[in-house]
C-alpha cells in the first residue's frame, strides 16, 4: 500500500482549502515583493547619484590643485614680488609636485566616499531584507578594534600622509631636513616619503615618525656668509667693501634672477680668538641659497685682497726651546 505524501492534499476539500487560501497568501505577501525591491532599487539609485556628486566634486578639487598659482608663472602675468613668484622656477617639477598630489589626494577621497557609500548602502539593504544589524555592527566594532591595535602605527602614517599633502608640508624636489635624513624629496606616498641624500643614499621614511620638517624649498631662502677679518682691520671699510661685493652679485646676469635683494651686512657676528666675524645675507629663489654664498665668498675673498685687508689665519703658539735654556733651567719663551 502506498504511503500518503503530506504535502499533497488529503483530498477533494483539502484541495479546494488550498486553492481558496492562495490567492490572499499572495495579496498579502505582494507588497513585500514589489516595495521591498523597489526599495532597494531606490537606495542604489540615490547612493549612486550621491557618489556621482560627490566624485564630481573631488574632480573639482583636484582640478584647483593642478591649476598654477598666481606666482607660478605659468601663463599669467608676472608678479612684481618675485619672493613668491619663484616659487617653483622649475615648471616640469612643479606641474609634477601638483599632479602627484592632486592624484593622491582624488584617490583617498574617491575611495573613503566609495567605502562609505558602500557600508550605508549595505546596511540600508539589509534592514529592508529584514536581517538584523546589531550582531553585525557588534561584530564588525570588536573586528575593527583588533584591527586597529594591531595597524596603529599603519593608520598613523596614512593620516599623516593624508596631512602632508593636504597642508603641502613639502613635496617633489623639495630639498628638506627630516632629522637624520636630510636630502631632495623624489616621492611623497600616503605611507613612505622617499628622500635622496647628498651621497646618492635613497631613504624611506614612514610618515607617522616625521616629527618635525624644515623644508629649504618654500617661499624664498637666505644665503648667510660670515667672513673674518683681522683685529687690526677698519670695520667700516670692510662693511662697504662687502657691500660692494653683494652688489656686484646681485648685478651679475647670472645670478640677477636668484637674489631677491641686495645683499647686505647684519654686522659683527662674533669676536674669536683669530678675528672678528661679520656676516653678509641675502634673500635668495629656493634652492638657490648655495650657490649665491659660493659666489659671494668668492667676490668676497677678492675683494678683500683688493682692499688690502688681511683674513686671518689661526693663530698657533710656537715654544722655542735652546740648548742653552735648558742647561741654565731659564723657562722656554713663546
Amino acid at each position: 500500500m502506498p504511503t500518503p505524501n503530506p504535502l499533497e492534499p488529503a483530498g477533494p476539500v483539502a484541495a479546494d482549502t488550498l486553492a481558496a487560501a492562495w490567492p490572499g497568501w499572495m495579496r498579502e505577501h505582494a507588497a513585500a515583493w514589489v516595495e521591498v525591491p523597489l526599495r532597494i532599487a531606490l537606495i542604489v539609485v540615490v547612493l549612486a547619484v550621491v557618489r556621482s556628486v560627490a566624485k564630481r566634486a573631488i574632480t573639482r578639487v583636484v582640478q584647483h590643485i593642478l591649476e598654477p598659482s598666481g606666482g607660478d608663472g605659468e601663463g599669467r602675468r608676472p608678479r612684481s614680488d618675485r619672493g613668491v613668484a619663484v616659487l617653483h622656477r622649475d615648471r616640469s617639477r612643479a606641474r609634477q609636485r601638483r599632479e602627484q598630489r592632486a592624484r593622491t589626494i582624488g584617490s583617498v577621497l574617491s575611495s573613503a566616499v566609495t567605502i562609505v557609500l558602500f557600508l550605508i548602502g549595505t546596511a540600508m539593504i539589509l534592514d529592508q531584507v529584514g536581517i538584523a544589524l546589531g550582531p553585525l555592527l557588534a561584530s564588525a566594532g570588536v573586528v575593527g578594534l583588533a584591527i586597529g591595535f594591531g595597524a596603529q602605527s599603519l593608520v598613523a602614517d596614512y593620516l599623516s600622509g593624508l596631512l602632508i599633502m593636504v597642508e603641502d608640508q613639502y613635496g617633489v624636489g623639495d630639498s628638506v631636513d627630516l632629522g637624520e635624513a636630510v636630502g631632495e624629496v623624489e616621492h611623497v606616498g600616503m605611507r613612505l616619503t622617499h628622500v635622496r641624500d647628498l651621497n646618492g643614499g635613497l631613504w624611506h621614511i614612514r610618515n607617522g615618525e616625521i616629527l618635525r620638517v624644515r623644508n629649504d624649498s618654500q617661499d624664498w631662502a637666505r644665503a648667510v656668509l660670515d667672513v673674518a677679518v683681522a683685529y687690526n682691520a677698519n670695520l667700516d671699510d670692510v662693511y662697504r667693501v662687502l657691500e660692494e661685493a653683494g652688489r656686484a652679485v646681485r648685478q651679475d646676469p647670472a645670478f640677477t634672477d636668484l637674489l631677491l635683494e641686495d645683499p647686505t651686512v647684519w654686522g659683527v657676528q662674533s669676536l674669536d680668538a683669530d678675528g672678528v666675524v661679520v656676516r653678509i645675507a641675502a634673500r635668495t629663489v629656493p634652492l638657490q641659497q648655495w650657490a649665491v654664498t659660493r659666489e659671494l665668498r668668492r667676490r668676497a675673498k677678492d675683494a678683500l685682497d683688493a682692499a688690502e685687508i688681511d683674513i686671518p689665519f689661526p693663530q698657533r703658539p710656537i715654544w722655542l726651546r735652546t740648548d742653552d735654556s735648558a742647561d741654565e733651567g731659564v723657562a722656554p719663551t713663546r
